[in-house]
């Protein structure tokens, strides 16, 4: 079969960074959405709109790109990590 080797990598790191790459817009779509269904329904609970619909939106994307700012933080020590013990010279 061709493709059978094509797809084979043998480290595992380039999975495990690319599922969290894959995640961090998951993260941003759902602290978004998340922050405007919360303020949503207490601006129709409390009377208030649209202010804490804007608030809580406010809030839900900050939320997700923070969370975007520590996977890619986690990333880069975990790949700094790994160059550092592949390409750690033994002088």
């Amino acid at each position: 079969m061709f493709f059978k080797n094509q797809f084979k990598v043998k480290d595992r790191s380039y999975f495990d960074a690319l599922t969290v790459a894959g995640s961090m817009g998951l993260h941003m779509v759902t602290h978004t959405l998340v922050g405007g269904v919360a303020g949503y329904y207490l601006d129709e609970w409390l009377g208030t709109k649209p202010w804490l619909l804007l608030t809580f939106l406010i809030f839900g994307i900050v939320a997700g790109f923070r969370s975007v700012f520590q996977d890619t933080k986690r990333l880069s020590r975990k790949q700094a990590k790994s160059d550092a013990e592949k390409f750690d010279s033994k002088d």
